[in-house]
């Protein structure tokens, strides 16, 4: 007697790859941090030093219609000159796997706070930014971006 080994049709190995690509997608809305997450974040890297609005000019999307590649640029107002300078800057994002987004550092010798990049949002959610200047003085700006698909899960 002979032994047939049947193999899988493709129909049935596209349609079973299908559905794992579904569950994989699926899987990272379930695992998005919360604004208890953000906090956390902040407190670890600030404690509980007080904040003020203004200072970040954040340039992003209201609307994005696409998650995955959201333009993300921002600028500090500061003269960057030895005693005053930003020393640093935070993205945070309350929607995504991973709260911290982005983190830039800056010294004196830049010729401004500015950069541009691209970030990956899963879900409509509010962008947060922290700058650190080189007194201690901490400065905070958030905007809201509607994801319209794509992101970390779609």
């Amino acid at each position: 007697m002979q032994n047939i080994v049947v193999a899988p049709s493709r129909r049935i190995f596209l349609s079973s790859l299908g559905g794992a690509v579904v569950a994989v997608t699926l899987l990272p809305r379930t695992l998005s941090a919360a604004t208890d997450d953000v906090q956390a974040e902040v407190k670890k890297l600030y404690g509980d030093k007080p904040m003020k609005e203004g200072k970040i000019k954040i340039d992003l999307p209201s609307i994005a219609e696409n998650g995955l590649v959201v333009p993300l640029g921002f600028e500090v107002e500061s003269p960057m000159t030895e005693q005053d300078y930003v020393k640093a800057i935070h993205f945070f994002a309350e929607g995504n796997p991973n709260p911290l987004v982005a983190s830039f550092h800056f010294t004196p010798l830049c010729p401004k706070a500015a950069a541009s990049i691209r970030i990956r949002l899963a879900q409509t959610q509010k962008v947060f930014a922290i700058a650190e200047m080189s007194s201690g003085e901490l400065f905070t700006s958030a905007k809201e971006v509607k994801v319209t698909i794509g992101g970390c899960g779609g």
